[in-house]
């Protein structure tokens, strides 16, 4: 089982920046996928970002451009650096870590964007 335990969610003003950071422990994978995914009032969980243990890439449509996901292996950490943030982006945001047929969930931190 790995763990996961995600901060730096807050509150924001429409174009500012927040940066998202996941630890993860436990019993690790090699080779593995971390990401963030979020989820906001009445609509469905989506993929935000994702990075593999090799540095490969993926974003959501919305956040392209945006949002720039990155880790640190020795430190089993993964972050997301959030810019020019709009009020859709609020919502809860969950770091995910995928490894062979493990997938594990943090509890999510809270990101509000509003004036």
């Amino acid at each position: 089982q790995v763990q996961l335990v995600e901060s730096g969610g807050g509150w924001v003003q429409p174009g500012g920046s927040l940066r998202l950071s996941c630890a993860a422990s436990g019993r690790m994978f090699s080779i593995n996928t971390m990401g963030w995914y979020r989820q906001a009032p009445g609509k469905q969980r989506e993929l935000v970002a994702s990075i593999s243990s090799v540095g490969s890439t993926n974003y959501g449509d919305s956040v392209k451009g945006r949002f720039t996901i990155s880790r640190d292996n020795a430190k089993n950490t993964v972050y997301l650096q959030m810019n020019s943030l709009k009020p859709e982006d609020t919502a809860v945001y969950y770091c995910n870590y995928r490894a062979s047929l493990l997938n594990s969930w943090g509890q999510g931190t809270q990101v509000t964007v509003s004036s």
